[in-house]
């Protein structure tokens, strides 16, 4: 897939809601935990979901929508099967 030059497909951010749980604490050295999920593969869109946890609890959890997109024509494109494929392996089950 490409990265969103001119004359190459890619995709762009549509949406993002972002949700604040709870507060979180910034402790020296500590590795939080991010979880990506696919939550929807549309025709010409998904939906990225990301939860931030801390301490085994979601902190922070944010929904991204994704806009397939042609840059040569300016519009929004439909999925390949390659790229249904590729993204289904990350769906949440």
């Amino acid at each position: 897939m490409a990265e969103g030059a001119p004359g190459n497909g890619g995709v762009i951010l549509a949406r993002l809601e972002v949700d604040y749980l709870r507060q979180l604490y910034y402790r020296v050295g500590e590795r939080l935990c991010v979880r990506s999920t696919v939550t929807r593969l549309g025709t010409k869109s998904l939906t990225v979901r990301q939860e931030l946890v801390q301490d085994g609890e979601v902190a922070i959890r944010a929904d991204a929508v994704m806009v397939l997109f042609d840059f040569v024509t300016d519009t929004s494109r439909a999925m390949t099967d390659a790229e249904r494929a590729h993204w289904s392996r990350f769906a949440a089950t």
